[in-house]
């Protein structure tokens, strides 16, 4: 079975951001980047799947700069096979489309069994890029997956619902899945693995090669939200307190 995994590279949690002069980004010079993690999830279950069945190979998909790199061969070291880096500069995409196009036209030609992709990024947060692909691949597609099994050539997940729920779905492959952290436990790299994912192949496209459209959306800039407090001693009698504060409730802050 030949697994795609979808991998992303984003700012760390405890990351402090500023925003450029010109408000279209942050500004990423001192940033600490790091493994995307529901796609760290996706990497482990992709890894333990082909364990399972015995063949295959899992391949890593990456849209971003020269930096991503560093993710990559984190995969790598981990037990990806191989590796296609879809190269972008600054301005980078935002619109799940058409990063969603530009990794279909890249992995179509390679036929994958199944399309593993986190549920979300921790930046952006769309949730929608894996949905997208799946279409635009002609397969099947599930999101919130917390669960898989290999039967019979399908594929039986187990989707997170709300309130505590869950659904156990049979699915048809080829088959694109969103997955939910917290359905295995990420796996580290060896010193073994470092190794070797030094001698594993990285190709490198630009995004260019792969995608000439226009995006559907785009940022118009970034903004920091700024707070501010303000306070108002109310002073008169009881009756002129209690209808200042019912005329703040109902009209400032509106609570009915």
């Amino acid at each position: 079975m030949n697994i795609c995994v979808l991998v992303k590279q984003v700012p760390g949690s405890d990351a402090h951001f500023a925003i450029t002069a010109d408000g279209a980004w942050i500004q990423e010079a001192e940033l600490p980047f790091e493994m995307n993690e529901s796609d760290n999830y996706a990497l482990e279950e992709a890894l333990q799947i082909r364990e399972q069945n015995g063949d295959g190979e899992v391949v890593v998909v990456s849209l971003g700069p020269d930096r991503s790199q560093k993710t990559i061969r984190e995969a790598l070291a981990k037990g990806a096979d191989r590796a296609l880096h879809i190269k972008e500069e600054p301005p980078y995409h935002s619109d799940p489309y058409a990063i969603a196009s530009a990794i279909a036209n890249a992995i179509k030609a390679e036929n994958f069994d199944l399309v593993l992709s986190g549920l979300q990024s921790d930046d952006l947060g769309f949730g929608q890029t894996g949905v997208i692909l799946g279409e635009l691949l002609g397969m099947t597609t599930a999101t919130l997956v917390v669960g898989t099994e290999i039967q019979d050539g399908k594929i039986r997940v187990k989707r997170e619902l709300e309130a505590g729920w869950f659904q156990w779905q049979t699915m048809e492959l080829p088959a694109s899945l969103a997955i939910q952290s917290g359905l295995n436990t990420p796996r580290y790299p060896s010193l073994k693995g470092i190794m070797t994912a030094k001698k594993k192949e990285i190709k490198t496209v630009s995004l260019a090669e792969v995608f000439a459209d226009d995006n559907l959306q785009e940022f118009n800039g970034l903004s920091v939200q700024h707070v501010e407090k303000q306070t108002e001693m109310i002073e008169g009698s009881v009756d002129q307190v209690v209808n200042r504060l019912v005329d703040v409730f109902k009209n400032e802050i509106r609570i009915n």
